[in-house]
């Protein structure tokens, strides 16, 4: 009796049986390889982990963990938009003041709609900046591993980037006060240039032939259902993806570079012809891919890291919020014209493309808003898309920043980007009344709202 009790009476320090996990939160505080394994496959939100994940892949320097900065900020936006979504009505005569409500009549509504907002314009930066980080370091091309298919994880970025941007750009409009309404004017205006079928275009965007309730309800719809539905689909699929194709693309250098260590051959294992052969045995020599030196159990090395990032976004937007307020201006007028009426900052680079675009000779025009705001996007875009199949460099060269074979690429790409942003600013800071442009030091003369 005392032998059954003694047994049945577990000291602390008694390892507990294989497969059985008496704590609460066992699958985020394992305590041996075999218990972090196990999280991996029974834990619905941990299931889209691997159980091993290479070392160099959780550097911060290499990723900058960017995408899970992306995917936090989605997070926020859907958290932040349920009571907005609540409080908002889409409605042109009631739209305005249900803003200026959530403003100043309800408690901390301030507080959400600038969360909402800066995640919104913080979403569009980090997304863009995961974009470039991924072509920089090459990290759409294939590795050594089985069933690659980054190219088409690449594409799928491209997209959820563009889906990004319309995320926020129908946003735009929801306030109808005189900055949402010209700046949507503006960026639906670039769209009517298309030649044949711009206004085509255009009014299906917007539901008619002038901004309105059409067009709000259409806006509206797009910016709470739709384009967030598409965006969570996407990148669920763009998150499976990584998993299949075997993680970061760093993972695969590190496995063509450091991983191939030589072991000794298993003794068990017969390697003459059919073991019957006599003499001295051929030479052997294997290799192995998986160092467990440079791998580490996902839980909780990789998702400690994750909930630091997700943490400090949530802490930097809320700081933000609070110090940065969200702008209000005067209600929706089609009548006044703001003096210059300019696009949202993400746009202002097309804009400003289109004002260089626009060319006159005599009586002759170019059309700039085709030429700089579809020709050219539209050809960016398309290169962007399919530049996975036109690069040529070695495979050595895939997860890794910089490298030789890949200079002339990537002073490339940085010259794009650096001609955006820098169209950008002066979209931003230096085109002033009528589109002129104006250096930091000039005042702007006073022109009256046109009538």
């Amino acid at each position: 009796m005392a032998t059954i009790k003694g047994l049945l009476k577990r000291s602390p320090d008694t390892p507990e049986a294989p497969g059985v996990h008496p704590q609460a939160l066992w699958s985020f505080r394992p305590r041996s390889d075999r218990e972090a394994g196990d999280a991996i496959v029974s834990n619905l939100l941990l299931h889209w982990f691997p159980s091993k994940v290479y070392k160099p892949s959780l550097d911060w320097s290499y990723s900058f963990w960017l995408g899970t900065a992306s995917a936090a900020l989605f997070l926020l936006l859907v958290v932040s938009g349920l009571p907005l979504l609540m409080l908002y009505v889409p409605s042109v005569e009631r739209a305005y003041q249900s803003v200026k409500d959530i403003e100043y009549v309800v408690t901390f509504g301030w507080w959400i709609r600038a969360v909402h907002r800066i995640s919104a314009h913080l979403m569009v930066v980090a997304v863009a900046l995961h974009l470039v980080r991924v072509f920089l370091t090459g990290a759409y091309k294939n590795g050594v591993g089985q069933g690659q298919c980054r190219e088409w994880n690449w594409v799928i970025g491209v997209v959820m980037l563009l889906l990004t941007l319309f995320l926020s750009f129908t946003g735009y409009l929801l306030p109808w006060d005189q900055l949402a309404f010209w700046a949507v004017t503006v960026g639906t205006n670039i769209a009517s240039s298309i030649p044949w079928i711009g206004p085509t275009v255009r009014e299906l965007l917007i539901g008619g032939r002038t901004i309105e309730q059409a067009t709000l309800i259409r806006f509206y719809v797009l910016h709470c259902i739709m384009l967030p539905g598409a965006l969570g689909v996407l990148f669920a699929y763009h998150m499976w993806r990584v998993r299949k194709d075997g993680g970061l693309a760093k993972a695969d250098h590190e496995a063509v570079l450091a991983n191939q260590q030589p072991v000794p051959p298993v003794a068990s294992k017969t390697y003459t012809l059919l073991g019957v052969a006599r003499g001295t045995a051929p030479t052997v020599k294997v290799t192995s891919v998986e160092a467990p030196d440079l791998t580490v159990s996902a839980v909780p090395d990789l998702t400690r890291r994750a909930a630091i990032v997700v943490l400090a976004t949530f802490a930097l937007v809320s700081i933000l919020a609070s110090a940065i307020p969200s702008p209000l201006e005067e209600p929706a007028n089609a009548l006044v014209t703001p003096n210059p009426a300019k696009a949202p900052w993400y746009f202002l680079w097309l804009q400003e493309i289109v004002t260089d675009t626009t060319i006159r000779i005599g009586s002759f025009t170019i059309n700039g808003a085709f030429l700089g705001g579809v020709i050219l996007p539209g050809l960016l875009i398309t290169l962007l898309t399919v530049w996975p199949w036109l690069d040529r460099s070695s495979a050595l060269s895939t997860g890794r920043w910089f490298p030789k074979d890949r200079r002339t690429q990537n002073a490339m790409f940085l010259a794009l980007v650096l001609l955006v942003l820098v169209f950008t600013v002066i979209g931003m800071f230096l085109r002033g009344p009528y589109w002129n442009f104006y250096w930091p030091w000039e005042a702007w003369p006073e022109i009256p709202a046109r009538i």
